[in-house]
């Protein structure tokens, strides 16, 4: 049957990854059969040689759909059911754990490339669907920028929408984030996790967990959460952590999304952090003025060449970082210039926060301090250091730490918007017949202007052009202007330290 090569497939997938052993093949083909309802199995005798997971589970999939063992054949419930699967040829926590702390023990960084790979063999991070994900790097004034789109989040389908709304409220887990997501069956309006795995790690002397984002942004993307569901804070404890974090993986970064909404993350209800091994533009940017804290004469620091307005710090003792950062952010959170349109707070909201993120760099320890302002007007209802309506054609979500360090995540939708901009620029065509290029006409015709466009290059001017309108989308949402008024501004705030 051709059920029993895909199970024999699947097994062979799992020994050659390492996450059973050779003896466990009869037990894993066993646990396979309950999953799938089978009650009989013939070991094929052929060898299939290297595997196509996404091959191989799609195909056991289409068989548990024809026999009525999968009920829907859509997106949301195959992934339910493959991740079932995967889930059967998983190891416990405590292997996974145990593997990673003696690896850890020799070096951090093989820890984690290890760590990264098993999220990826298990199907945690399901390597087909990274790979749709268009990505390219972008010239700009601040360096080269990163620019994806992201292809990887499957779309909620309706028959998986109208199950989830006669589904009873459940409070388990209670977000996405919560470490009872590991083993978890998922449902149709929550992720199944049997095959995701987390390592305990201790920070600050508090018990938190690392794990990798499932939709990888960028390289070994991890997230380190909170061992409680408790909100996001940005305070003195808050860069303790991130500076332990990195003492103990001083080969990764490690960043938190601001605590305010607007400014901050989608999932501001746990705390948590994002991290991983890459280097972003905003590391690579210089700091251009230099400045001086009374007190902290011993830290340098200064003002980063960024479209926002980032104080970088940096010191070989953690400590006077973490006493200079909660310096700096308790005078931000109270901070007011009407005449460079920063307040505080208004009837009572508070609207200053901080984007901090740290790293090791040539043995020292580096914290940048990204300053935060969510406040609206009738003008900018959204937010006013927020992308303005003009560029919403291309980003119009939130700007959190990812975009904050020069990565831009931008929506599905404009895979084939942008194709048909560069079709149409190559072609002559009128960009305001059609619904899905009109939203960006007054943009493509500005800058066609500039270029022989031609069907050979149409698509990388696009692409170009992009990347300069995420830098601008940068520059909205920079507290600080980067004209002189706002460079005096800016100094007028680090004076006030």
């Amino acid at each position: 049957m051709a059920v029993d090569s895909a199970v024999k497939k699947l097994v062979d997938y799992a020994v050659s990854t390492g996450l059973i052993e050779k003896c466990d093949r009869t037990w894993a083909v066993n646990a396979l059969l309950e999953t799938l309802r089978l009650d009989s199995y013939v070991e094929p005798q052929e060898e299939y040689g290297e595997v196509d997971l996404a091959a191989v589970l799609s195909e056991l999939c289409d068989d548990a759909h024809a026999r009525g063992v999968l009920a829907e054949n859509s997106v949301v419930y195959r992934d339910l059911f493959d991740t079932a699967l995967m889930g059967r040829l998983t190891p416990p926590p405590r292997e996974v754990t145990a593997r990673f702390r003696d690896l850890y023990a020799d070096d951090p960084s093989a820890a984690t490339g290890w760590y990264y790979k098993f999220a990826q063999d298990t199907n945690y991070i399901r390597r087909d669907r990274i790979a749709k994900d268009m990505q390219w790097k972008a010239e700009t004034p601040y360096g080269e920028l990163d620019i994806t789109i992201n292809l990887s989040k499957p779309e909620k389908d309706p028959k998986a929408i109208a199950a989830a709304k006669n589904l009873p409220a459940s409070n388990y887990p209670r977000c996405q984030l919560c470490r009872e997501n590991e083993g978890y069956a998922g449902r149709v309006n929550h992720p199944a996790r049997q095959n995701h795995r987390v390592v305990p790690v201790t920070i600050n002397n508090s018990p938190w967990f690392l794990q990798y984002s499932p939709y990888v942004y960028y390289n070994e993307h991890c997230i380190v959460f909170n061992s409680e569901h408790t909100p996001m804070k940005i305070d003195r404890a808050c860069f303790r952590k991130l500076l332990d974090f990195v003492s103990q993986f001083p080969h990764y970064f490690v960043g938190s999304n601001a605590d305010l909404p607007i400014v901050g993350g989608s999932i501001l209800a746990h705390d948590h952090f994002q991290g991983g091994h890459y280097t972003f533009a905003m590391e690579r940017a210089p700091v251009e003025t230099p400045v001086t804290f009374k007190g902290y004469e011993d830290v340098a620091a200064g003002i980063v060449k960024w479209p926002m307005s980032v104080i970088r710090l940096r010191s070989e003792d953690a400590g006077r970082l973490v006493d200079l950062a909660d310096k700096v952010l308790l005078k931000w959170r109270g901070y007011s210039d009407e005449s460079a349109f920063i307040f505080a707070e208004t009837e009572g909201e508070p609207h200053n926060t901080i984007t901090p993120i740290a790293r090791r760099r040539d043995g020292k320890f580096e914290l940048d301090l990204v300053l935060r302002n969510n406040i609206t007007t009738d003008e900018h209802p959204l937010g006013v250091y927020h992308p303005h309506a003009e560029l919403h054609h291309i980003k119009k979500e939130n700007i959190g730490l990812i975009e904050v360090m020069g990565l831009a995540v931008l929506p599905a939708r404009l895979k084939e918007e942008l194709a048909l901009v560069a079709e149409t620029l190559a072609s002559g065509g009128n960009l305001r017949a059609d619904e899905r290029t009109e939203k960006h006409a007054d943009w493509a015709e500005a800058f066609a202007a500039g270029y022989e466009i031609t069907a050979e290059n149409a698509l990388s001017i696009v692409e170009k052009e992009v990347g300069l309108v995420f830098a601008q989308v940068l520059e909205h949402a920079g507290v600080y202007k980067r004209t002189p008024e706002g460079k005096t501004a800016f100094l007028r705030f680090t004076a006030s330290v």
